[in-house]
């Protein structure tokens, strides 16, 4: 017997209070069954994907965030994309156990890079030899790469994240999505679709613009639904978090920093953070920093600064990491955890004179963390337009450029997460468009083993 068919649409930032403008979506739990989901801690795309994925908190899987600090190469890496740094018995391992041959389409969810995947599409830059970065994305097989962008045009990269990141590189997931399970009849299909990160953490959920992205997710997931509906595919839509409001950035590098723990070294008049010699740095992630502490004796004195700052809610030593399931060797000595309105900056200059010249551009692998700053044209410029306007007729014209427009004001940030929420209205749902396997709520590390019951590949506990 054959394994039902799955579309499992990961559309970050979905919540109980979003659902309201998504009449498309919210019908799926209607005509099936809406849960409340109980993330994993950080509530993150990478560590919450990686737990759906093995059934895992980030102790068994080691993603412990966006990225750490690689101890093994000295260097704080965000957004790898190889999947061999997910530990763990996989979803498609079990499926293909269950039933050999199984196939699985991978739609730009993380660490695809690499996986044992029958079908991928991840976003995935031109680097050019000049410096010049240009949009596209890679596939498997590679011919796919052609079937697609001959289709939907180039991957929309600069619409994927940065200040002109919109509802167009969702659009162009959705319809790459429709296209494979039309053409290709994967048995589980995977797809990303981030639009709600976008204007949630630039103007906040509670804000007219959150409420007009839910409705554009919706609409632009439309036809999906309705390929999913056509060909008998049964659809369960999940959030890996909710996002909720914050109006305080809280500098803990630069806290370190002055209290003489964090190092830097100097290049060019630019400082960069020098994580060999620090005796103490955190890596930043939304509401979340992982403090990694060279000496165990400076451990406590870490601690107590850390919680001393003004908008640190706790910070998680041996037992509190444990606790949370995150206690794995890539994570910080310590984890500081931010106040429900507050998250955390990765800046470490004290002067902004002194900042590299990254800081003022979308270089999401060059930051020794997450910079959410990156939504945003720096509104205190008067000349970030013309700028960025030349910038781009450079682009054009193929010669090298630089979109220095990002601020270096944090204030603008108006939603985040990462901690784990307050409120279920706030936090992550579940919805699927069969009644089978219905319940209140599931964990997160119970997702892996519904979507195998809901395939038929897993026998039902009850």
């Amino acid at each position: 017997m054959s394994a039902a068919p799955l579309l499992v649409l990961d559309v970050v930032g979905m919540t109980p209070r979003l659902l309201a403008h998504m009449p498309r979506l919210r019908a799926l739990g209607e005509q099936g069954f809406a849960s409340r989901l109980d993330t994993s801690f950080p509530a993150v795309t990478c560590t919450v994907q990686s737990t759906f994925l093995t059934g895992q908190p980030a102790a068994g899987h080691g993603i412990v965030g966006n990225g750490w600090y690689f101890r093994e190469l000295g260097e704080v890496l965000l957004w790898r994309q190889h999947n061999r740094l997910v530990r763990g018995d996989k979803l498609w391992d079990a499926a293909r156990r269950a039933q050999p041959g199984y196939r699985v389409a991978n739609i730009c969810w993380w660490y695809a890079m690499g996986a044992d995947v029958d079908l991928t599409v991840t976003p995935r830059p031109v680097y050019y030899s000049d410096g010049r970065k240009e949009p596209d994305c890679y596939t498997w097989p590679p011919e796919l790469h052609d079937e697609l962008t001959g289709k939907f045009g180039t991957f929309p990269l600069f619409q994927y994240w940065g200040p002109t990141a919109s509802i167009a590189s969702s659009r162009w997931i959705a319809d790459a999505a429709r296209h494979v399970v039309a053409t290709h009849a994967p048995d589980l299909t995977l797809v990303y679709v981030p639009h709600l990160d976008y204007d949630l953490q630039r103007f906040g959920p509670d804000h007219p613009r959150a409420a007009a992205a839910a409705a554009q997710v919706d609409l632009a997931l439309g036809p999906l639904l309705d390929e999913a509906a056509a060909r008998g595919i049964t659809v369960v839509a999940l959030s890996e978090y909710g996002i909720t409001n914050v109006s305080r950035p809280v500098d803990v590098n630069r806290a370190l920093r002055r209290a003489g723990l964090l190092e830097v070294h100097t290049q060019d008049g630019m400082e960069y953070l020098d994580p060999w010699t620090s005796r103490a740095f955190a890596v930043a992630d939304h509401q979340v920093a992982h403090v990694y502490v060279r000496d165990p004796a400076d451990t406590d004195r870490v601690r107590q600064l850390l919680a001393g700052l003004d908008g640190v809610a706790e910070v998680l030593d041996e037992e509190g990491k444990k606790a949370h399931g995150i206690d794995h060797p890539r994570a910080g000595e310590l984890v500081a955890v931010a106040d429900p309105d507050a998250w955390f900056t990765y800046y470490y200059w004290l002067d902004d004179d002194r900042a590299p010249d990254f800081a003022r551009l979308v270089e999401i692998h060059r930051k020794p963390g997450y910079d959410p700053a990156e939504l945003f044209m720096d509104p205190d410029d008067p000349g970030v337009k013309l700028r960025a306007a030349a910038a781009l007729a450079r682009k054009k014209l193929g010669m090298r450029y630089r979109m220095s427009v990002v601020p270096l004001d944090p204030s603008p940030v108006r939603g985040s997460h990462g901690r784990l929420p307050d409120d279920p209205a706030d936090g992550p749902v579940l919805l699927c468009s069969s009644p089978e396997q219905a319940r209140d709520h599931y964990d997160a590390t119970e997702v892996k083993d519904l979507l195998l019951r809901l395939a038929g590949l897993a026998p039902d506990p009850h």
